[in-house]
């Protein structure tokens, strides 16, 4: 097979502009057109993390079976009578049977109850927020001091109104004979992804005498959109202005996964998305790039509402927190960190000689008695190269090298590994390119149930397309040819640039969706190392590495304005999945 060569070049200037903070941006729409096409909500987990009841399928969370939760938690009872092991386990089963809501924590009996009605408006969708809490006999009226858009999106969607909520600046008028100089109210807090406010966590303000929320809830008569609206994927319209400011105004959040930048006190994740500005170092990732997270030290908080106080009386448990200590207790991998954290060597773009542990998921390929290909080690036995470099034909004459650094001159911790199994994409085609990625299943020992692969190191596979983005380093590994063909024995590595808007250079034969394309701006000679099916590798702000592409073709290495075009890895996430085990190589959404 004909060796492809590394190809690398980058036009510096195709990149854009990203916002890594909260400060203040024009005024200007912050809303991106082309990422609205793609009708994102909190369901798409391209954008978001799925909850712990759900898992990621084709790009949007869908339910798990409630037997796919975790055991460990404190047991739950659901408005069905029926009580579940954990908080997962009922939502779960909600997930599948949306009319099972969760009542109360603990045991169930048969007086318990959890009401929510609105009074005093002029119709059934707006009104006081008045609840009675389980256990508990008297009803209650909300306090209007921490009410926000977030608590009231959860009302409505408890009492049916499918979008959430209008409104919560409204003012409700009580009745005359009703005196409130000496009633107490409930203070509220809701994460939004509730489906009752019987998951939020309440408690009773000291105060004597506190002003009552009130809601209006979203109906398509109260409805007028003008030129100026902005329209949630649910049919929902809401002032342009609301838009990527961090309020999950729509209610099911496609305002805020569309952005460029974040308006008013609110944080703004690489991948286009805005959240509360409280969500930062709260001790849980909530950007899926896990920039929230980073840079904290001591200073993490509990995600509290802007102007929150001190309650005297807890009166639910927190359901929130059980949501994150779920969460904890979910299957975990360990991959894209390398085993021996060397000091980090500057990074200089081309060719630089690797050493042992630098690159510890690079793989060569062996074909009889030539080094042919390169892959990337992704968990357990398996292999990702690209479809041209092998044949499920010749599975016999392939061998796995691991650790390689000379192919000359081996060095010691050198491992050799026989193939089981070549599975090429069904849909490859091998005039165009297209789906041009493989996976190479290496045999276990004889004697042990687990491939062991000494000195190596999985690469994360990546699930979502906004990990990273044009402009972003990367870095280049392998054993290719130099400009002038002549040949190289060393592994060699290079830092490059992701390139967007790559058909400009390759029209009418380069695919967006299966291929991406990274280079240096010249192009430079010392750039242009690697072997086909080797790796494409991107490090995200918490140092772990995704291989976010495969070698696959290219042409005039070394020239500017011929990039190297890769294999898209993320667009084959489901596929990888569907043939070593979603469990092995994904330790979000599963």
């Amino acid at each position: 097979m004909k060796q492809l060569h590394l190809l690398l070049l980058l036009c510096l200037h195709l990149g854009f502009h990203k916002q890594t903070s909260a400060a203040a941006p024009p005024p200007e729409d912050l809303v991106e057109k082309k990422c609205l096409l793609q009708k994102y909500t909190h369901r798409s987990c391209n954008k978001v993390f799925c909850q712990p009841w759900q898992k990621c399928v084709d790009g949007t969370c869908v339910c798990k079976l409630p037997y796919q939760c975790p055991r460990n938690g404190t047991s739950v009872c659901a408005t069905n009578g029926k009580r579940y092991p954990t908080y997962c386990h009922q939502k779960s089963f909600e997930c599948l049977h949306p009319g099972t809501k969760f009542l109360n924590n603990g045991t169930c009996t048969a007086e318990g109850k959890f009401i929510v009605s609105l009074r005093y408006g002029d119709r059934d969708s707006e009104g006081i927020v008045q609840v009675k809490l389980v256990d508990h006999d008297e009803k209650m009226f909300i306090c209007k001091n921490d009410w926000s858009l977030t608590e009231a999106n959860v009302a409505c969607f408890e009492l049916g109104f499918q979008e959430g909520a209008l409104d919560t600046k409204k003012t409700f008028h009580l009745p005359g004979n009703i005196h409130v100089s000496h009633t107490e109210c409930l203070q509220v807090r809701c994460r939004g992804i509730e489906t009752s406010l019987a998951e939020c966590t309440f408690s009773k303000r000291t105060a004597a005498y506190q002003a009552f929320a009130g809601v209006v809830c979203y109906t398509q008569d109260a409805d007028s959109p003008t030129n100026q609206s902005f329209q949630c994927v649910n049919g929902k319209h809401i002032p342009q202005e609301r838009a990527c400011d961090g309020i999950n105004d729509c209610g099911d959040q496609s305002d805020e996964l569309c952005c460029t930048g974040c308006r008013g006190n609110s944080f703004f994740c690489k991948s286009g998305v805005c959240i509360p500005s409280h969500y930062k170092c709260n001790g849980e990732v909530d950007c899926i790039t896990g920039e929230d997270e980073t840079g904290c030290k001591g200073d993490r908080h509990p995600a509290i509402h802007q102007g929150e106080t001190e309650a005297t009386e807890n009166l639910t448990p927190n359901m929130d927190l059980e949501r994150r200590r779920i969460k904890s207790f979910l299957p975990k991998i360990s991959c894209g960190v390398k085993k021996n954290m060397q000091t980090r060597r500057k990074r200089v773009v081309g060719g630089k000689a690797a050493h042992m542990g630098d690159f510890p998921w690079q793989v060569a390929i062996k074909d009889g008695e030539r080094i042919t290909c390169g892959g990337i080690y992704i968990g357990g036995c398996w292999i990702l190269t690209a479809a041209h470099c092998v044949r499920p034909s010749k599975v016999r004459n392939y061998q796995v090298w691991t650790a390689l650094l000379n192919w000359l001159q081996p060095n010691a911790e050198i491992q050799v590994a026989k193939v089981n199994t070549v599975i090429v994409h069904e849909h490859y085609n091998g005039t165009t390119y297209q789906n041009d990625i493989a996976l190479i299943e290496v045999k276990k020992h004889v004697t042990k149930k687990e491939c062991i692969l000494s000195n190596s190191a999985p690469a994360c596979v990546p699930w979502s397309p906004y990990l990273f983005q044009p402009n972003d380093k990367c870095i280049i590994s392998g054993w290719g040819r130099d400009k002038d063909n002549s040949k190289v024995h060393s592994l060699k590595w290079g830092e490059v640039n992701l390139i967007g808007n790559c058909s400009n250079f390759y029209q009418n034969r380069y695919y967006e969706k299966e291929m991406l394309c990274a280079g240096t701006k010249d192009g430079s000679i010392d750039a242009c190392k690697g072997d086909s099916g080797g790796p494409l590798v991107c490090t995200d702000v918490n140092n772990v590495s995704y291989v976010w592409g495969i070698v696959s073709w290219g042409e005039n290495c070394g020239k500017p304005e011929f990039p190297g075009v890769y294999t898209k890895v993320v667009n084959y996430f489901d596929w990888i999945s569907y043939h070593v085990g979603r469990s092995l190589i994904s330790q979000h959404n599963i």
